[in-house]
């Protein structure tokens, strides 16, 4: 559609008698093409962006300022533009398209200019126009999107990552950070940016979307930038920020949830056991110990992980979470990390503490229930018989003897359960039940075990359900009575001056059934006596003969002996 209308009024010539009085023609203004918003219009004292071709009326180009490839710019009502397109291009709106006929007074008159416009020639312009900026003109900024939960603004001084399409005011594209994959980075309020930028960043927050719009002054003024961004043009950039931080920040805590039951915090030296995932401060993930189904297992506060982690995990209990937000000094730096972490970025850990212990920790025992009479105490080589289940410090299950039918049975100190659980189950009474926390290094250390984590702290419930007591090191059998004077007539029961396997069995049986003595728990009696048979039948003839028979007591006494000489 177009739109055809008069500019200014019908100007009326008095004239002598000898000629014709007539109004003068006015300047002509066809809207081809008036864009659907229009926020602004030209008005006086405007400086406006426009390409034109003209032309005269019979169509013939005198002028055009794509063929020059350089918009024309100006001021508006100042005398700098001929008269008629100081009239014609008023009210104009950007990406406006007019056709502006200019009659001659309001153009060259009828002196004309040079050889390219004759005197008295009407001149018709098609215009669009690409720029509006006033020299009262300031940063203006739209907020397009905003997040509900800003705990922080860009002031002067900080350090941002940000993404933008840059724009002229016409649409025209100039640059864009997106097409380079990348966010630009920089410090704002300290010159390292355009003035009108500076000024449009400040006050956002993390994920906020603006459109800021700046004036040629405030951005590149006269001269441009390279080929792509004119002299004297208005920017307009859609920004999305990223990123921020301030190289004072330090590491910051949120969202904790500390257990009720915290025995003691974490210090440096101990050895941790966390989950973790990992995002930049605008949520994109970049890493999770979930994924791999493994916590991340470390010293800290030795520098074994970057700094903000190595401080952030100090003081916290077995159990907790807590949201870590760490500024890239304290974390990657300006080189970032692989692909997924980029340079200068804020990190942010949702952490959960499984466990953590130090190498010098022991065994820790809280004895649940002990009963009122408690005479005799499991130790080292005993045979006991107990329940147990046995879980990770975050209740995770592992084991319980509650999966069988029968309560476990082991022989204290013979290494055939963890040393940190065998030291649990001594000095125990039969239906004392007891917690028994191991750290790793008396657990199943760094590799773990089959269902059990490396470097895990194990958490046992123990209930003591009998036991049988043990010998010392080193013997299958011990008297619980004094020794007969002669013990070898007390064993020779046929009274024959020789000892079969038989005889040998059939008095040490004798002596365990009148409680005179007790062999090696946990094993086969026989097995166990045949041992003791070929221990003292030295000549392996298959019977023992008084020579032979010597008590291991003295044997050791006799050993002991021939060690000192």
């Amino acid at each position: 559609m177009v739109v055809r209308f008069l500019l200014g009024f019908l100007s009326v010539l008095v004239v002598c008698v000898l000629c014709n009085p007539g109004p003068l023609e006015d300047v002509v203004v066809d809207r081809n093409y008036i864009p659907k918003v229009c926020p602004r219009e030209v008005k006086m004292g405007d400086q406006v962006r426009y390409h034109y071709n003209g032309t005269f009326k019979d169509g013939k180009q005198f002028d055009s300022s794509y063929e020059r490839g350089t918009a024309f710019s100006g001021v508006v009502g100042v005398g700098r533009l001929i008269s008629g397109m100081d009239r014609g291009i008023q009210g104009m709106c950007i990406n406006e398209k007019r056709k502006i006929t200019v009659p001659p007074h309001l153009a060259y008159g009828s002196l004309g200019a040079g050889k390219a416009i004759p005197p008295d020639a009407t001149l018709v312009f098609d215009v669009v126009l690409l720029d509006i900026w006033n020299k009262d003109d300031q940063v203006q900024t739209t907020t397009v999107y905003k997040p509900k939960d800003c705990k922080r603004t860009v002031q002067k001084s900080d350090f941002i990552r940000y993404h933008y399409n840059g724009t002229l005011l016409d649409g025209t594209p100039f640059d864009s950070s997106h097409s380079k994959l990348h966010t630009y980075d920089t410090y704002v309020g300290d010159g390292w940016l355009i003035k009108g930028m500076d000024e449009g960043l400040i006050g956002m927050c993390v994920g906020e979307r603006r459109n800021i719009i700046i004036p040629p002054f405030l951005a590149y003024g006269e001269k441009g930038y390279g080929t792509e961004i004119p002299p004297q043009a208005s920017l307009m950039f859609d920004v999305l920020l990223v990123d921020l931080h301030n190289t004072k920040d330090d590491v910051t805590i949120e969202n904790q949830v500390i257990p009720d039951l915290c025995k003691r915090k974490s210090v440096t030296g101990d050895y941790i056991r966390y989950h973790y995932n990992g995002t930049l401060l605008d949520g994109t993930f970049f890493d999770s110990s979930y994924s791999r189904n493994n916590t991340y297992n470390t010293y800290i506060g030795m520098g074994y992980v970057i700094p903000g982690m190595d401080k952030a995990l100090q003081g916290v209990c077995i159990g907790e979470k807590r949201r870590i937000i760490m500024p890239p000094h304290m974390a990657y730096g300006e080189s970032g990390a692989g692909e997924s972490i980029p340079g200068s970025a804020v990190l942010v850990f949702d952490i959960h503490v499984i466990d953590f212990h130090n190498p010098t920790d022991v065994v820790e025992i809280v004895s649940s229930f002990k009963p009122k009479e408690c005479n005799e105490t499991t130790r080292a080589n005993d045979l006991i018989k107990y329940h147990y289940n046995c879980s990770m410090l975050d209740g995770t299950h592992l084991f319980s003897s509650n999966d069988y039918e029968n309560p476990q049975v082991v022989v204290l100190g013979a290494n055939k359960v963890i040393d940190g659980l065998d030291a649990g189950l001594q000095g125990m009474c039969v239906g004392e039940r007891r917690v028994v926390i191991v750290p790793p290094h008396l657990g199943h250390g760094e590799k773990g075990a089959r269902g059990v984590p490396g470097s895990a702290v194990l958490r046992f419930e123990v209930e003591l359900v009998d036991f049988e007591e043990g010998v010392p090191d080193g013997y299958l059998f011990v008297w619980l009575t004094d020794l007969p004077e002669n013990l070898f007539e007390e064993m020779d029961l046929n009274k024959d001056g020789e000892v079969p396997l038989e005889e040998f069995t059939t008095f040490i049986k004798g002596l365990v059934a009148e409680g005179k003595g007790r062999l090696k728990p946990g094993q086969d009696a026989d097995h166990i006596i045949e041992d003791m048979f070929g221990n003292q039948d030295r000549n392996k003839d298959g019977r023992i003969v008084p020579e032979e028979l010597k008590l291991k007591s003295a044997e050791d006494a006799e050993r002991a002996r021939h060690e000192e000489l």
